[in-house]
């Protein structure tokens, strides 16, 4: 038996008094995922991108892990949830316009020690103190440098749209706001090189492509990783104390670490590895999250339906968004209907091996918006379900 039909064999075995639609960690690959990603990072401390997770109860096992400090949130309100859930060290990787959220943080002594806000502009220190309302804690701050790549004298930009600040002068200057003005204390500098971590560099069938990729990604690093330092001592010359400087993801772990200007790594998709992850020539994840629909009828020969399935990931819509049927090997959708809202067909000489009530396991292109679909994450040990635990939806929450 390949090793993917003795997975299937497990999952089937572990959810069998459960009825589908469902989703599974798989303990063993998430925990192998996170080694893996505790090896890439050379012994800089990772902080784990909540957004990936969005399971309290996974953070708390990664976090327990060696090698893991500190989480990447990404609301607000998110993080102020955490705090008070006992999670300490929670770096806030976008900039808010919560006024409410702002107003408890600025009134509660261990959520401002807790807590670090992301900002790249002074009019995001004016927007918090305008919504204190009264609070006198000090806000810890972070500023966020733009790590795209510029090229063709700046009239070609490779990367995400997200800081304005691109060279030291600039994220100096802000420094330089942010320690002149009362209650406010600036702690970090991050860096997300979203063009190298998040974009897979060996992608089947597009050899052209990969090369491409793998050539921008190369020059992108070396670019970065110059400007990276100059930045960071240009804000250690106005905040000597700074904390820490985050930089990285998920494929670019071991890239990032190298930097001596940079202490920690953000990563989290990797712990689960959904498919957007497997395309890259520098590490390989084993699957970790998946999930089950079962089938509820069958039209014809070589033809399964599924309950459910339009799960597409967030970004820029394509195919490589939908999730993907991995268990039992050879389905595929139909090129006519899709992952639909209600009901997906799946096509493949597969299907005829399959009955009314059997579960097909998907994976999900992205890693935590799995957890916006379904409200228990079933633990996988062995063949067994170790234990269930509530996803953030399944906690009453939606932060976005």
């Amino acid at each position: 038996m390949n090793p993917r039909a003795t997975d299937r064999a497990r999952y089937d075995r572990a959810t069998a008094p459960l009825d589908a639609p469902l989703a599974l960690v798989d303990l063993d690959a998430f925990d192998a995922n996170a080694d893996d990603l505790r090896r890439r990072a050379g012994g800089k401390p990772i902080r784990v991108a909540s957004k990936s997770v969005r399971c309290r109860a996974l953070l708390e096992r990664v976090l327990a892990r060696d090698g893991f400090a500190g989480i990447m949130s990404f609301t607000l309100a998110e993080s102020l949830w955490l705090a008070r859930a006992g999670f300490e060290d929670i770096l806030l990787a976008y900039p808010s316009a919560d006024r409410a959220a702002y107003a408890r943080l600025a009134a509660d002594p261990k959520l401002a020690a807790a807590v670090t806000v992301m900002i790249d502009d002074p009019a995001h220190l004016e927007l918090i103190d305008a919504a204190r309302d009264g609070g006198t804690e000090e806000i810890r701050v972070c500023l966020e440098l733009d790590t795209s790549l510029r090229l063709l004298g700046g009239r070609v930009r490779i990367g995400a749209l997200r800081s304005p600040l691109r060279d030291p002068a600039q994220l100096a200057e802000l420094a330089r706001s942010v320690v002149r003005r009362p209650g406010f204390r600036l702690v970090g500098l991050m860096a997300y090189e979203g063009h190298v971590a998040g974009v897979g560099d060996s992608v089947a069938g597009r050899p052209f492509r990969s090369r491409a990729v793998r050539l921008m990604q190369s020059a992108a690093r070396k670019e970065l990783a110059e400007r990276r330092a100059a930045v960071v001592r240009a804000v250690r010359t106005v905040a000597p104390d700074l904390e820490f400087v985050n930089g990285g993801g998920t494929g670019s772990v071991q890239h990032t670490a190298a930097e001596d200007a940079v202490t920690e790594i953000a990563a989290g998709s990797g712990l689960y590895q959904p498919r957007l992850f497997d395309n890259y020539t520098s590490f390989s994840g084993r699957p970790a999250a998946l999930f089950a629909l079962p089938v509820v009828r069958r039209p014809g020969v070589g033809v399964v339906t599924v309950l459910g399935g339009g799960y597409p990931a967030s970004g820029a819509a394509g195919q490589d968004r939908l999730p993907v049927p991995y268990l039992p090997e050879g389905l595929r959708y139909d090129a006519q209907e899709g992952p639909g809202e209600v009901q997906t067909p799946l096509l493949g000489s597969a299907a005829d091996d399959l009955l009314i009530g059997d579960k097909v396991w998907f994976r999900h292109a992205k890693a935590g918006e799995l957890c916006e679909r379904f409200d228990t994450l079933h633990l996988v040990e062995d063949d067994r379900v170790a234990a269930s635990a509530p996803t953030y939806r399944g906690e009453g929450l939606t932060f976005l």
